[in-house]
């Protein structure tokens, strides 16, 4: 009886320790199950270049799992996919004892189809620019693909990238980062990269290119120099988008005004804008013109938006005249008077001011009797003098006529001329260079960029410095050499271009750097 009733207390007590071991297991399967579910994860496979300085590394990167450190939890669809990019991969401090790179900025922006194809197309090609050779081209280059109401994450990347820091920003914050790194980008330095998505227009597909700017027509048949777009070190510049462009002056007067330079880029303008238009026979040259280098003053009017881009001719922007000296009859320039066409300039929304190209030639350098201040000619002039107060001339009519508060003013400097062995009436040429220079070791920052800076500082006006000079020293393939006439008339005169730009090109560049500008002023307006 005592052996039975053994036998039966310890056959009850490997039924409850049985019954424990199986349900601790199937709650430990559970718990786990429902962590993992609990737990927001993002997988990524990527590729990453990433810049730094002036050296390039090629990192990729194994799948890994980023979480949230607040615990929210949230399903992520297709439509609120963005893109977050960091960028400006630096070192902390002199020596980084750590092994990580810190990333200091992060970027949030939205991409349009068309963007994402060419930041994929930029892998791999070519660059040519500030301190770089030959080197593949780098586009800011993480993506991480997610969207929250709340939150975004920002993450640090360690060189072994086995681990990651990241911490959770607010989208204000997001938003200062981005305007602070606006403000504060340098645009001016950074490399040529060459791009199979661009040109942004077509010869074909553009009615607007005069003879002297269309190369292709005119023979031309290497393609490369319509293919490279400017890439600046410390941000990037957002790709242009003609519909955006032309919302935004919408009902308003875009006016460039200058030398037959700022007409190769305000004839690049119109042909960025005409695609998209939807009819373009409601484009229209408001006096009917057709476009030549001979006729002086345009007005193309968008009927759809109601606005108009226009040009004026004015090679100085202050009054070009005649006076008498010694009997004779005389050309002068009055650089205290301004151009007789500046009434026409008032009441733009958007002005596109330049002059330079002219200040090279031999009346103006030489500056012998060619000068004139009220009813005096000048016997003798320095002509950095001359332009500087001509200069003093074009301020003081701007910080009377122009309304700041209805007006963005801008003043492009100088664009470089490429003539080798001679100048523009004495053999220079232009015509064996296919490809960007891949440095500009001997270039001289003009001293008429130094005067024009030094003007705009002294106005009361807020004046945007277009500043594309030494990017634009890069491009000696182009300009159109031979190829600014039409082949039966290219050998009935030696001189070459090397002056102007083929459209498309470079000119297209400095307007995507002017669209830049307008739309860092528009966000700076909608976060005030």
């Amino acid at each position: 009886m005592e052996r039975q009733r053994s036998f039966s207390v310890k056959s009850t007590r490997f039924l409850v320790f049985s019954f424990t071991i199986s349900f601790s297991l199937i709650f430990l399967t559970v718990f786990s199950i429902w962590v993992v579910k609990s737990t927001p994860s993002i997988s990524i496979y990527q590729q990453t270049h990433i810049q730094l300085n002036q050296s390039v590394f090629n990192l990729t990167l194994k799948p890994f799992t980023v979480q949230s450190l607040t615990g929210f939890s949230r399903s992520f669809s297709a439509t609120e996919v963005k893109y977050l990019i960091l960028t400006d991969a630096q070192l902390n401090g002199t020596e980084n004892t750590t092994g990580f790179l810190q990333f200091s900025d992060l970027k949030d922006f939205q991409r349009e189809e068309n963007d994402t194809e060419v930041r994929e197309n930029e892998v791999n090609k070519p660059t040519i620019g500030t301190g770089m050779e030959r080197a593949p081209a780098v586009a800011p280059s993480i993506v991480i693909e997610v969207q929250s109401d709340e939150k975004k994450i920002e993450i640090e990347l360690p060189t072994n990238y086995h681990q990651i820091q990241k911490k959770e920003i607010g989208r204000n914050s997001v938003k200062k980062i981005e305007e602070k790194r606006r403000r504060g980008c340098d645009i001016t330095k950074g490399r040529w990269v060459y791009d199979e998505s661009y040109p942004l227009y077509t010869n074909s597909s553009c009615p607007f290119i005069d003879e002297g700017f269309n190369c292709m027509s005119n023979g031309r048949l290497d393609k490369d120099y319509m293919k490279w777009k400017w890439q600046p070190q410390e941000c990037d510049i957002p790709r242009f988008n003609a519909t955006k462009m032309l919302e935004s002056i919408r009902g308003k007067r875009l006016v460039f005004v200058g030398d037959s330079i700022n007409r190769n880029q305000w004839e690049s303008m119109l042909c960025m804008l005409i695609g998209a238009v939807k009819d373009p026979k409601k484009v229209y040259e408001t006096h009917g013109r057709r476009i030549t280098k001979e006729k002086g003053n345009y007005s193309f009017k968008f009927v759809d938006y109601k606005c108009t881009v226009e040009y004026y001719v004015s090679h100085f922007l202050v009054h070009e005249g005649k006076a008498r000296v010694a009997q004779k009859r005389v050309q002068t320039l009055r650089i205290d008077s301004m151009d007789r066409g500046s009434s026409r300039w008032r009441g733009a929304d958007i002005l596109i001011f330049n002059t330079a190209h002219w200040w090279s030639h031999y009346k103006t350098k030489a500056g012998i009797n060619y000068y004139q201040e009220g009813g005096q000619v000048l016997p003798r002039l320095d002509v950095s003098a001359a332009f500087r107060r001509a200069l003093m001339t074009w301020a003081s009519w701007v910080d009377k006529n122009i309304k700041p508060r209805k007006t963005q003013v801008f003043f492009r400097n100088s664009a470089p001329s490429h003539f080798r062995g001679g100048q523009w009436n004495s053999g220079g040429h232009c015509r064996e260079a296919t490809r960007p220079l891949s440095k500009t070791s001997s270039f001289i920052y003009p001293e008429k960029n130094v005067i024009t800076e030094e003007v705009i500082k002294q106005m009361k006006t807020p004046v945007i410095l277009l500043n594309i000079t030494s990017l634009s020293e890069y491009r000696i393939e182009g300009h159109p050499s031979i190829y600014g006439k039409k082949p039966d008339k290219r050998f009935s005169s030696n001189s070459e271009d090397c002056s102007h730009w083929c459209l498309p090109g470079v000119p297209d560049m400095w307007n995507e750097l002017l669209y830049f500008h307008l739309q860092s002023k528009q966000h700076e307006y909608n976060n005030q």
